[in-house]
């Protein structure tokens, strides 16, 4: 190609381009409302994604908290569905106890810290309310544990302390708070819990701890402060008997918590509980296991194929709200086109070529949907933002959905605006012109 053929080519383009964009301005609100159905998906795609993978990212970090050695032996739970059991098979499962995490305790050498946690988890987590001065909370989980449950849910303390091994073994009434009982109870009135009694259903508890505030996913409050920890001796005095026999399926709710010494694989000390834990409830070498060890990644895991999946649903629904835009798009260069037919017919006539007569078309359909999808991805990073500083809901802005958005866009553009293009450089120019 010369430079002279190629200097042509640049003009002709040139020239095409401000056609399509002198027609464009000409009939502005035809424009203005095809823009619009793009708009609105985009904004759908790009204000949707930044609200989910803000919560996801938030969801993790909340997950992370739990300690990425901590082992959590359970009856069943979330993890629990992937193993393909039904939720008749789960709940007909063993429940745990004190026994079998004393038995953890003694017999794997791998552990360092074992802590049963009563009342915590399926089959019904044990809730109560807990009162001050007529002032109550509501509904909170109240859990019987030993004096490492700090330790062994890496938790930290905001007041006071956590009760000791001996006032575990001599069943002292104490308890230490979550951060939703202290700041329903004690905060909001600027009073010092640390000795302040509390009831916990009908006993009194003296009120030695209080722990900080815990990781909250989307910035919203799922009740993980809303807790209150008692020794498990106590627990068992005051609501063991009547959560085994009044309990929907039978049992009280318990779960299990370990950390593996610092010299060992966490995998291997799974491997040595769940051994022990197997000859405890006298499984054979057939049999699957009647309980759930859970970690971190795992819980992780099940997580990431749940948000992928809210994700991919979300996007695709969007994107039909992108596509009825993109309809709009091929409704506009339509009549468009049947409207220009004469204009269409005298440019052929004195030398245009198909090629230019389609380049023209197609600017004008992408230029419609690449505005709409450049205004979307404003709107919606403004929305999600909007969010953001209204509720404190987590917003991301992966670069990725703004390309998602101007792609999907300029496709529709392509997609949509060819036929209509097509049509109106296959435009014979002797009909063209004859048309009223």
């Amino acid at each position: 190609m010369t430079v002279t053929t190629l200097i042509r080519q640049v003009g002709l383009m040139r020239e095409t381009a401000r056609m399509a964009f002198e027609t464009l301005r000409s009939n502005k609100m035809r424009s203005a409302l095809t823009v619009l159905g793009v708009v609105i998906g985009v904004t759908s795609i790009v204000g949707m994604t930044s609200l989910i993978r803000g919560f996801d990212t938030s969801l993790r970090d909340a997950i992370s908290a739990l300690g990425p050695r901590t082992i959590f032996v359970q009856r069943f739970g979330a993890v629990s569905f992937s193993s393909g059991e039904s939720f008749l098979e789960l709940v007909r499962r063993p429940v745990l106890s004190v026994d079998d995490g004393e038995a953890i305790r003694r017999l794997v050498p791998t552990v360092e810290i074992v802590d049963t946690w009563l009342g915590a988890g399926p089959p019904q987590p044990t809730m109560e309310r807990v009162f001050y001065r007529g002032e109550r909370t509501r509904p909170s989980a109240i859990m019987g544990t030993s004096e490492r449950f700090v330790d062994v849910n890496f938790a930290a303390l905001y007041a006071g302390r956590v009760f000791t091994e001996q006032e575990v073994l001599r069943r002292r009434q104490v308890t230490v708070l979550g951060h939703g009982p202290f700041e329903a109870l004690f905060a909001d009135r600027g009073i010092d819990p640390i000795g302040k009694k509390v009831r916990i259903g009908a006993i009194e508890y003296t009120v030695v701890g209080v722990v900080d505030k815990r990781p909250a996913a989307g910035g919203f409050s799922l009740g993980q402060d809303d807790f209150a920890i008692i020794p498990y001796t106590v627990f068992r005095k005051q609501f063991g008997n009547e959560r085994v026999r009044r309990g929907p399926f039978g049992g009280m709710a318990a779960m299990i918590a370990i950390v593996p010494r610092e010299d060992v694989l966490r995998e291997d000390a799974m491997r040595d509980v769940e051994a022990v834990m197997r000859i405890r409830h006298g499984l054979t070498l057939d049999q699957p296991n009647d309980f759930d060890l859970v970690t971190q990644d795992a819980v992780l895991k099940v997580w990431e194929q749940i948000s992928q999946a809210v994700l991919l649903s979300l996007v695709v629904i969007s994107s039909i709200a992108l596509m009825v835009g993109g309809i709009g798009v091929m409704a506009i260069m339509t009549i468009s086109v049947t409207e220009r037919t004469r204009e269409i017919g005298v440019r052929k006539a004195i030398g245009a070529r198909r090629q230019e007569i389609l380049t023209q078309f197609l600017i004008e359909a992408m230029v419609l949907t690449s505005v709409g999808g450049i205004l979307g991805v404003v709107m919606g990073s403004l929305i999600g933002l909007a969010i953001n500083l209204v509720s404190g809901f987590p917003v991301s802005l992966p670069w990725w959905s703004f390309a998602l958005g101007l792609g999907f866009s300029a496709s529709v553009g392509v997609f949509f605006g060819m036929l209509p293009a097509w049509r109106a450089a296959r435009m014979d120019p002797i009909e063209a012109l004859r048309y009223e």
